[in-house]
């Protein structure tokens, strides 16, 4: 079979992104609400105690990531990656619809707050494998040549959720009563994630499977575990996880952390906080498959060092300098900075990690490595530079937690296998059989990562 890739419609490349923004989507609403939840599904004897419950319900679904992305990649490697998206967002309709109409508890009591975890648990299960899934889809059905553009759209889709999450949300808290907020139209944000679901599930019912995996499951049969995937792929599983720990500390603290750090540390007006936000993460969207698209030429190693060390170079005096003179225009300035090295890492990065695996592994390590970097420093990176703050004194401890995430990713670009100008990737693992049309140009010993590697 051909290794030769057509470039995918636009509704395969809509398809793929789509679960990735729903996650994303879901995850800026209910943050956004989490204190009217708390007060219909937690009651407690203070309001601080039912805040407390939601939010540690919010903090469960982190917890089952990793183990729905090990396990739905599995699935993905085995069963193909439209099986598993499919899956997936079906997974993700259900725990959206449990929340958009569960009954508070005072109307059915303690059933409440179990509804609103076992969404939580099911959503974070299908979003463990969504990343993983729906990358490995991306940059397989691409060309060669504009892996980086396609992947990067996947992270389009997460800045484009976060974008008209925070939208929605705002519209429907300032358009409503705190009486009708409180009653009913707090469910519609979740409504409208709803209707998006089952648009996605159809979407994804008329995918075609990659070449690529259709060539994986036509070799030769290895035994696959996920023992042998880190035993033959742990330096790579460490440099993703690397890699991620940098995307992530740094999306949940400069984006969603950003407005309370602005208005309880600098004392600023949230209005001016949630603008510097929007207007700074809608350029951060549109750069994104830009710079997703120069890494197809340059190469993503090269990228992923540039904004790393960028972003290690300026942190510390930006917030330094707004901290100084709180202000509107320098916390715009501040946020267009650091949303634009943003950019320049999110935009080659999807296609950077998932270039790592070959096929037949792919889903399972970008999963796991994916997740656990996430579960870890992502899930807990507001409790963690709440702590620096409150340890340190300094109002601009969180700057630390950041630079020590890109610190990683920069250490972590230096050990990134750049497979940017490889015009096939790797079909199946190393040590199993090779498929001998999977060669680099003038080869004459089978592909190997070894060979890839050049060692």
């Amino acid at each position: 079979m051909s290794t030769q890739h057509a470039a995918p419609p636009k509704h395969q490349v809509v398809a793929a992104v789509i679960g990735n923004a729903l996650e994303w989507y879901d995850f800026i609403v209910f943050g956004f609400l989490a204190v009217i939840i708390s007060r219909l599904f937690f009651p407690g004897e203070s309001e601080y105690s039912s805040l407390l419950m939601a939010t540690a319900t919010f903090g469960v679904g982190f917890f089952m990531r990793p183990v729905g992305g090990i396990l739905l990649g599995i699935y993905a490697d085995r069963r193909g990656r439209k099986a598993a998206l499919q899956l997936i967002i079906g997974m993700m309709t259900v725990s959206i619809a449990l929340i958009a109409f569960a009954p508070p508890y005072a109307a059915i009591g303690v059933a409440a707050p179990l509804l609103i975890v076992l969404a939580r648990l099911l959503q974070g299960f299908a979003t463990g494998g969504e990343f993983a899934s729906a990358t490995s889809f991306l940059i397989e059905s691409a060309p060669p040549n504009r892996r980086g553009l396609y992947g990067s759209w996947q992270m389009f889709g997460q800045g484009l959720a976060v974008f008209c999450g925070a939208a929605i949300t705002a519209l429907v808290t300032n358009g409503l009563s705190p009486e009708a907020l409180e009653s009913w139209g707090w469910r519609i944000p979740f409504i409208i994630g709803l209707i998006i679901g089952p648009v996605g599930l159809w979407m994804r019912r008329h995918l075609s499977e990659t070449s690529a995996f259709l060539e994986a499951q036509q070799a030769p049969k290895e035994k696959r575990s996920l023992a042998r995937m880190l035993r033959n792929h742990l330096r790579e599983v460490i440099t993703v996880m690397a890699l991620t720990v940098c995307g992530t500390v740094g999306f949940y603290v400069i984006l969603v952390y950003m407005p309370t750090f602005a208005n309880r540390q600098l004392n600023l007006p949230l209005t001016d906080a949630f603008t510097a936000q929007v207007i700074a993460v809608a350029l951060m969207t549109l750069l994104m498959p830009v710079f997703g698209a120069l890494s197809d030429r340059v190469g993503r190693r090269l990228l992923i060092i540039a904004a790393t060390a960028g972003l290690l170079i300026v942190l510390y005096p930006l917030f330094s300098w707004v901290h100084a003179a709180p202000s509107f225009g320098r916390l715009m300035t501040m946020q267009v900075v650091l949303c634009t090295l943003l950019a320049v890492f999110f935009g080659p990065f999807s296609a950077a990690v998932a270039e790592q695996f070959p096929v037949g592994v792919r889903s399972t390590g970008l999963a796991l490595a994916y997740n656990l970097a996430v579960m870890i420093f992502g899930g807990f990176a507001q409790f963690i530079v709440t702590w620096l703050i409150h340890t340190t004194g300094l109002a601009i401890a969180p700057v630390f937690y950041v630079m020590f995430a890109v610190a990683l990713g920069l250490v972590a670009g230096f050990f990134l296998i750049d497979r940017t100008h490889e015009v096939h990737l790797e079909v199946v693992d190393d040590e199993g059989p090779v498929n001998p049309t999977v060669q680099p140009p003038n080869a004459c010993v089978p592909h190997s990562r070894a060979a890839t590697q050049g060692l």
